[in-house]
């Protein structure tokens, strides 16, 4: 079984060694870095009669080595100094492309030229050879840089690695790309004024109370929504009759002096509330220490003698040897005196201040109800005055947004005119492009033929093959009885201009090196007959020059004619099954 032999392994790991980033997916990758830990894979290539000996690895190792004039069987790994592989990347677009047509080609980062033509001379099996401009499949995860492009970006390629766009054509389509760029931002500025313009139109006729077919379009609205903006504006505010809005700053003093009289009668009440406990208080203390005045008193007449407790008379009558000192029978009196006086003075103090309660209380809700008729007073003409201050920039934001409506229509008008301007412009410089092409005539005419000559080698003298170039793209054409669109004549068709560009390339016609990969074209679409024509044509270009003047690879599943199933032109033989007879000889 010659599937899962390792053909298409073995076609990414030349295109590995010639410079991609990668051989295989990330998880094929892996297996193969977990059978091979320490593997490198290596190819000699000759670039411009020098040979580079190129070593990459396809285990865990992370070292790439590019040794100009090197030999594979003579080089000792553990005494080499990894460089990368730029040199050899250099060498290549130096002394293959030339910087001149590198620069022709489109890519986004340097030493790009080549990989892209790589991708082009190494077609993806997965591709399936299906259509002239697919040459790498997005699901072979090998990192070259056409995975990203366009099929302008890839057809502008091709042309200038044929050698059929120059300079100055190129730089008209940089030209292109870049007006292109401005007027599609253009456009789109163009699209957002007049949204914005609609936007606000919209919104004047609602406010302004008019119906779309009143008003005239575009710029012709803008004076009569204009006009019935002023009239709003002339119009005055209703103004209840009760309310006095001519000078609220005298409504904010009197309001502010009903505020104070709360404020002082509010505190007027906490002081007599305050104060009526505090004198009930001072009352209840005089009047208690009264009786015991008044005691005192009464004992001071009959005193008692506070040594001894033997009244006085008897004391004096029999003598005392213990003490002398009487009570001061005066000073209790005139403290009897000075607590009746306290007595009766806070007693009228507290009446006062019960008295006056009822007088504060009616003072503070007297009070309170001037200042709530101040505040509601002067609430009402600052509302007046706030509508009446709105309704005038209302009004006056009318007039403003019909002058802006009038700047964003200039705006559109100025802005698609400029759009107008880039468009004429895109289009002189199509036509100068179109001139380049047409100039370039002879290319393509010198590669149509050679297509021709090889549609006619592989299926026969009735057919008849042609190459074109025109604004839609390119087209590979077989004509067999009529124009010829089948999957097999598809497939024969991308197979012979390949060829047919390699052929151009052996008489130095063409910007890429004679080398060619075919990853597997399928026999199927092909038809045996023609896919053992295809081994011998190539086999018949040998014959030209006096060595090869080109190097032709490719894999396949059917057997090639019998006469060239041998050394030199069979190189490998690989099968699916056993393991031992697999390229990496072993089941990943």
């Amino acid at each position: 079984m010659g599937h899962g032999g390792g053909k298409s392994m073995f076609c990414r790991l030349i295109r590995y060694c010639l410079g991609e980033d990668h051989f295989a997916t990330d998880e094929q990758r892996n297996r193969v870095a977990l059978a091979f830990p320490e593997g490198l894979v290596g190819a000699e290539v000759m670039v411009d009669g020098i040979c580079w000996a190129i070593l990459r690895p396809i285990g865990t190792g992370r070292k790439h080595f590019a040794i100009r004039e090197g030999n594979l069987d003579d080089i000792k790994i553990d005494e080499l100094t990894a460089n990368g592989i730029t040199s050899f990347l250099q060498a290549v677009e130096n002394g293959i492309l030339s910087p001149d047509v590198a620069a022709l080609v489109p890519g986004d980062r340097p030493l790009q030229a080549w990989l892209i033509a790589l991708a082009w001379l190494s077609r993806d099996q997965d591709c399936r050879f299906d259509n002239v401009l697919d040459w790498r499949s997005p699901e072979s995860d090998s990192g070259s840089p056409v995975r990203s492009f366009s099929t302008t970006r890839v057809l502008d390629a091709l042309r200038a690695l044929i050698g059929a766009i120059d300079p100055e054509e190129h730089k008209v389509r940089a030209e292109i790309s870049e007006l292109e760029t401005g007027h599609q931002k253009v456009l789109q500025e163009v699209a957002h004024r007049k949204w914005e313009a609609a936007r606000l139109r919209s919104r004047l006729l609602g406010e302004l109370g008019l119906r779309e077919d009143q008003v005239p379009p575009d710029r012709l609205a803008v004076e009569q929504l204009r006009q019935t903006a002023k009239v709003q504006l002339a119009r005055t505010v209703v103004i209840d009759t009760d309310t006095d809005i001519a000078d609220i700053d005298t409504l904010r003093a009197v309001d502010d002096e009903a505020r104070r009289r709360l404020d002082a009668a509010a505190k007027a009440l906490a002081e007599v509330e305050a104060r009526i406990p505090e004198i009930e208080r001072m009352v209840s203390r005089i009047k208690g220490e009264m009786p015991a005045t008044a005691f005192a008193i009464h004992s001071s007449e009959s005193p008692v003698c506070p040594i001894c407790e033997v009244p006085i008379d008897r004391a004096l009558a029999e003598g005392c040897k213990l003490s002398h000192k009487l009570p001061d029978s005066d000073q209790l009196k005139a403290r009897r005196e000075s607590l009746e006086n306290d007595f009766k003075c806070e007693s009228l103090r507290l009446e006062e201040h019960r008295n006056r309660l009822p007088i504060v209380n009616a003072e503070l809700a007297s009070a309170h109800q001037a200042a709530e008729v101040a505040r509601n007073r002067l609430r009402s003409a600052e509302k007046a005055s706030d509508a009446k201050a709105d309704a005038w920039y209302q009004a006056r934001r009318r007039i403003d947004d019909t002058n802006r409506l009038d700047e964003l229509l200039i705006a559109v008008e100025r802005t698609q005119s400029s759009a107008d301007e880039l468009f004429l412009r895109i289009e002189k410089k199509r036509e100068q492009v179109g001139a380049h092409r047409d100039a370039q005539t002879e290319v393509f005419g010198r590669l149509s033929r050679t297509f021709d000559a090889i549609i006619r080698t592989l299926v026969g003298p009735i057919a008849r093959g042609a190459v074109t170039l025109d604004g839609k793209g390119l087209h590979l054409t077989v004509d067999m009885g009529g124009d010829r669109s089948t999957t097999a004549i598809e497939s024969l068709k991308i197979v012979a201009f390949d060829l047919a560009v390699m052929c151009v390339s052996i008489e130095g016609k063409a910007h890429v090196p004679a080398f060619l990969i075919h990853d597997s074209p399928r026999e199927a679409d092909l038809g045996l007959s023609i896919y053992h024509q295809l081994f011998e044509f190539v086999h018949g270009l040998e014959a030209v020059g006096r060595q090869p003047l080109f190097q032709y690879i490719i894999t396949t599943t059917t057997r090639p004619p019998d006469n060239l199933t041998k050394q030199p032109w069979l190189r490998e033989t690989l099968r699916g099954a056993p393991a031992e007879e697999r390229l990496m000889r072993q089941d990943l």
